[in-house]
């Protein structure tokens, strides 16, 4: 049987799957809805319903009309993915990109934020790094979360939004919630100063 981590990130998967595979005008139209979310919670907007409802499997589902840990993450994904994805075209500038964690792609941006003989610790996205990863409710985390994928979408730089699904489900559970910041960390600090291999030549 599936845990739920494997089924946030199948559900989470498939629907990203479904929006890149939609016509033109459809993915637009889908993908300016879903941007509406931005900054509500689960189950605010009625419109937005059948976007993160429709086909979430059973478990993840609420029981009691809170937004379970499942539905935060999934509808955070989601939205703030329409977001990101504003403003460039599918399927040739997916902003979702698998194996981009969410402290690599800050730290490519912040590479981009560098000016000569600075470290990662000096460039501006870090503080709101910080915010987001200290954070302790999910209002807050979408807060800090939108000014960053603001930024990553003004630099072009992907993420790996089912691996995002993820990282926000673990959030919600405090005695994993610091693994997932050691694991942001980790890849934050640990990316070569330069991976764009276009920029080596």
């Amino acid at each position: 049987m599936a845990t739920e981590k494997e089924l946030l990130r199948g559900f989470v998967a498939r629907r990203l799957r479904a929006l890149a595979a939609l016509p033109e005008h459809p993915r637009k139209a889908a993908l300016a809805n879903l941007r509406r979310g931005v900054g509500y919670a689960p189950g605010d907007l009625p419109e937005l319903w059948g976007a993160f409802l429709e086909d979430l499997p059973p478990e993840l589902e609420s029981k009691n009309g809170r937004p379970t840990k499942a539905e935060w993450a999934a509808y955070l994904a989601l939205t703030f993915y329409a977001l990101h994805q504003q403003g460039h075209d599918l399927p040739r500038e997916d902003m979702n990109r698998p194996g981009e964690g969410f402290g690599k792609a800050v730290r490519r941006l912040a590479n981009t934020q560098l000016r000569p003989k600075e470290g990662p610790e000096d460039a501006p996205v870090l503080r709101r790094f910080n915010a987001l990863a200290t954070a302790e409710a999910m209002p807050e985390r979408a807060h800090h979360l939108r000014g960053i994928v603001q930024l990553l979408r003004a630099e072009g730089v992907p993420l790996d939004y089912v691996r995002l699904a993820e990282d926000l489900y673990w959030l919600q559970i405090p005695a994993v919630a610091p693994n997932v910041r050691l694991l942001w960390g980790q890849d934050y600090y640990h990316s070569p100063k330069d991976e764009n291999p276009e920029e080596e030549n």
